[in-house]
Formats: C-alpha cells, sequence, structure tokens
C-alpha cells in the first residue's frame, strides 16, 4: 500500500491540510507516524474523508460522524443505514423547522415592504402618523431584531400557555362539555365550516388544518369564541407565508367532538 504524506492527501482529496489535523485531533481521521514524526496516510484514509464529506453535507456534527464511522469501519451497510437514518429523520425536522422560520420571516419583510409602498411621500418627518412598522418586543423589552436570528410567527390560543413548561395545560384538564346551546351551536359550526376550507391532516392529539393566510384574523376571532364555550380546545396558529397552520387539539375525552366540528367544517 502506498503511503501519503499529509500533503500529498490534501492535493489528492482537495481537503486542506490545517482540516486533516484537525479531524486527527477530533478522532475522525488516524494516521501512522515515520520515524521522524511525518504524518503517513493510506488509500483508507481517502474514503474515510469522502465518508466524512458526505456526513457535513448533511450538517451531521462531528460527534455524530465519529460515531457513524465507528459503525462504517466495523459495521454491515445495513448498520450503516439502520444508525444514519435517525439522524436524518432529526435533520429534516430541523431543516424544516428553519424552513418555517425563514418563510415567516419573509412574510413579515413582504408585509413591511407593502406598507412602506402604500406611504404618502411626506417632506416633513416621519411621526407617529407614518405608522411605520416596529420591530416586535421581546420578553425582555429589548426589539426583536436584536436577537440571533427571527422566531416562527406563531400565536397559541389556549389559557394554558404558561411561562413553565412543567405545570399542567389547563385545556387537558378542562371539563368536555360545551356551553353553546342549539341555534348558537349551528351559527357557530356555520362559522368554521366558513373559515376552514383547506386541507387537512391528522396530529397527535388532534388536527392541523392548512388554509390562506388571509383568513388568519377570522380564525383567530373564531379560536378565541371557541375557548370561551369549550376550554377543552388548545388552539395554536403558525404563520408560514402565505400559508396559516391551525393546530386543534383535545383529550381523549375531547377527540370526537373536535373531529364532529372541525373534519365536518374542512
Amino acid at each position: 500500500m502506498n503511503a501519503m504524506r499529509i500533503s500529498q492527501l490534501a492535493e489528492r482529496t482537495r481537503v486542506p491540510a490545517t482540516t486533516l489535523r484537525f479531524y486527527e485531533t477530533s478522532g475522525l481521521l488516524p494516521a501512522d507516524r515515520t520515524t521522524s514524526g511525518y504524518r503517513l496516510y493510506g488509500e483508507d484514509a481517502v474514503e474515510r474523508l469522502a465518508f466524512i464529506g458526505a456526513a457535513k453535507h448533511l450538517e451531521l456534527p462531528l460527534k455524530e460522524i465519529a460515531e457513524l464511522l465507528g459503525v462504517w469501519e466495523s459495521g454491515t451497510c445495513r448498520e450503516v443505514k439502520a444508525d444514519l437514518r435517525p439522524r436524518l429523520v432529526a435533520g429534516v425536522a430541523a431543516a424544516e423547522e428553519r424552513a418555517a422560520e425563514l418563510a415567516a420571516f419573509t412574510a413579515t419583510l413582504r408585509s413591511a415592504l407593502e406598507h412602506i409602498d402604500a406611504l404618502l411621500d411626506r417632506t416633513g418627518r416621519c411621526d407617529p402618523q407614518c405608522g411605520f412598522p416596529a420591530p416586535a418586543k421581546s420578553s425582555t423589552g429589548q426589539p426583536a431584531a436584536s436577537r440571533p436570528s427571527p422566531g416562527p410567527v406563531d400565536v397559541a390560543l389556549s389559557p394554558s400557555r404558561r411561562a413553565s413548561e412543567e405545570e399542567v395545560e389547563r385545556w387537558r384538564t378542562a371539563p368536555v362539555a360545551c356551553s353553546l346551546t342549539g341555534e348558537q351551536t349551528a351559527q357557530r359550526a356555520t362559522a368554521w365550516r366558513q373559515a376552514l376550507t383547506g386541507a387537512r391532516r391528522q396530529i397527535p392529539e388532534g388536527l392541523c388544518l392548512t388554509l390562506p393566510v388571509s383568513r388568519a384574523a377570522a380564525v383567530a376571532e373564531l379560536a378565541a369564541a371557541e375557548q370561551g364555550c369549550c376550554p377543552f380546545f388548545d388552539f395554536r396558529l403558525h404563520l408560514d407565508g402565505p400559508d396559516l397552520h391551525l393546530e386543534v387539539r383535545a383529550p381523549a375525552e375531547g377527540v370526537g367532538l373536535l373531529t364532529e366540528l372541525f373534519t365536518d367544517a374542512a
């Protein structure tokens, strides 16, 4: 087997020598040593670097790459696939979350652009009458723009959204009963039917409906009203570019009512 010096391996694989040294210290790329202390690599290092490069392209952290390399070295292709799959599933979820955040932020920018384009070109200074869209405040009172990245535009219409995640959500323990009566119930169902024409899919403990974002105000108003008579429903609205995702959940005893109301409406 022909041995390569670090410069030769770097030239062949187009991986900088500094990166090769870093991989060695990270335990990803072992190297033999000459009596003079020079690093020596075999042909297997080329394959190993290709594997590392592919894993980095998937944005896997170095710790996970090291774990995968251990399976790759001693296991079968089936074992590598079994180890890699849950990591890819987690990566897809994280990428979709980032995409949703970016889509929501893009929608915010477009809304701001449309707003300033509609403003009159006055010769005076800007004042509150301009209605220039100000950045939302964070929980600390600082402008949201000072945070490192925009968050998804989410609205939760539930009396259960408390500061501590360890506290029990109220909708889970609320009595499964509606305070509306005959005609009121029919009117509310009609209002939902008019608002919820769109795609529907199952989620844990409920449903998710995807609607045009233009219906956000009407849907939020309906959800708030529904909370008043049916506190066992949990509503969450997610603005995602041109889409509004409405999630509705209920405890096990209320799933039948949830399905009856929102499936018929959709």
